[in-house]
C-alpha cells in the first residue's frame, strides 16, 4: 500500500442547491480549510450536517474519500472533480477504495474506525447537477467511508495517514454497499457482517433485513 496522507480537510455549511426544478439545503457542499481542524468525538468541528436521519452521528462522525478516487471520477466525467465535492470531511491520496469495517486510520492523536459506505442518495445528484448521477456512484463501486472517532484531536492537509487493519474482518465497505441493493440477502452472509463493528444505522438495517428473511 502507498503511503497515505490528508490531502485536504473540508468543512461544510447549510447552503440551498437548485437543479431543474428541485431545491434541497444541505450541508454536501464542503470546501478545504486552510489549516487545521478538530474532529471531535461525533463531528468535525464547524462543519455541518443538515440531514440527521442519515447522516452525522457517532458511528458516522466522519466522511473520507480518496483522491486516487477523485482522480478516476475527474478521467470518466472529462472534468475536475475537486474535493469536498462528494461531501466528504477527509479527501485522502492513497486511501483504498474499499477497506474492512474496523480497520483504522490513525492520523497523529486521531484514530478512525471504518464503519459504513455512503449510499448515494438525491442530494448527491443535486450537488452534481445531474440526475443519472445516482446509479453512475453505484456503478462505480467507489463509494467512500464514513468513519466513528476513537480518539479525537486535530488534523491538518499534508498530515500523514497509517493504516491498521483489523485483524478479525467479517465485512467490507463494498460488501456492504452492495448490500444495500440486494433484495434477497442470504441470512448466513447478514449474520456474518453483523460480527464487524458497524454503524447503529446499519446494523438495525441488518438486524431487520434478517428477522424478515428468517422470520
Amino acid at each position: 500500500m502507498e503511503p497515505m496522507r490528508i490531502e485536504s480537510v473540508n468543512v461544510g455549511r447549510a447552503e440551498t442547491i437548485a437543479h431543474e426544478r428541485r431545491e434541497i439545503t444541505t450541508g454536501i457542499r464542503k470546501r478545504p480549510s486552510s489549516g487545521p481542524v478538530v474532529i471531535g468525538p461525533t463531528a468535525v468541528a464547524e462543519d455541518v450536517v443538515v440531514d440527521t436521519q442519515y447522516h452525522g452521528g457517532a458511528d458516522q462522525a466522519v466522511y473520507a474519500y480518496s483522491s486516487d478516487d477523485y482522480d478516476w471520477w475527474s478521467d470518466q466525467l472529462g472534468r475536475s472533480v475537486e474535493p469536498g465535492t462528494f461531501g466528504e470531511n477527509l479527501t485522502i491520496r492513497g486511501l483504498p477504495s474499499d477497506m474492512n469495517v474496523g480497520d483504522r486510520l490513525l492520523i497523529g492523536e486521531v484514530l478512525l474506525e471504518a464503519t459504513a459506505p455512503r449510499i448515494p442518495c438525491n442530494t448527491l445528484a443535486v450537488q452534481m447537477q445531474d440526475k443519472g448521477f445516482g446509479m453512475r456512484f453505484r456503478k462505480a463501486e467507489r463509494p467512500g467511508i464514513y468513519l466513528r472517532v476513537l480518539n479525537a484531536g486535530t488534523v491538518a492537509p499534508g498530515d500523514s495517514v497509517t493504516y491498521v487493519v483489523n485483524p478479525a474482518p467479517a465485512a467490507s465497505i463494498v460488501d456492504l454497499f452492495r448490500l444495500a441493493y440486494d433484495l434477497n440477502p442470504e441470512p448466513d452472509r447478514l449474520r456474518r457482517y453483523l460480527e464487524a463493528p458497524l454503524a447503529e444505522r446499519v446494523r438495525a438495517d441488518i438486524e431487520r433485513r434478517l428477522a424478515r428473511e428468517t422470520g
